[in-house]
C-alpha cells in the first residue's frame, strides 16, 4: 500500500477543509452584530445624496427662518 501525498488542492483536502470551516463560518455570521442606525443612515445618505442635500438645505432654511422670526418678534 502506497500512500498518496496529500495535496492542499486535492478534492479530498478541499472537502475536509470546507467541512471543518463550516461551523466556524456559521458561528461568526450568527454572532456578527447588525448594522447600527448611524451606519445605515450614512449608507443611505451616500446612496441618495441628492435627496439628502435637498433635505439638509430645507432644514437649514427652516431653522434660519424660525430664528429670524423669533428675533423679529422678540425685539
Amino acid at each position: 500500500m502506497e500512500s498518496k501525498p496529500t495535496d492542499a488542492s486535492s478534492p479530498e483536502a478541499v472537502a475536509k477543509q470546507t467541512e471543518s470551516d463550516a461551523p466556524t463560518l456559521a458561528a461568526s455570521e450568527a454572532t456578527e452584530p447588525k448594522d447600527s442606525y448611524v451606519k445605515l443612515a450614512m449608507r443611505n445618505m451616500v446612496r441618495k445624496s441628492r435627496q439628502s442635500l435637498t433635505h439638509f438645505a430645507l432644514t437649514t432654511f427652516a431653522l434660519l427662518g424660525v430664528l429670524v422670526g423669533l428675533a423679529y418678534l422678540t425685539r
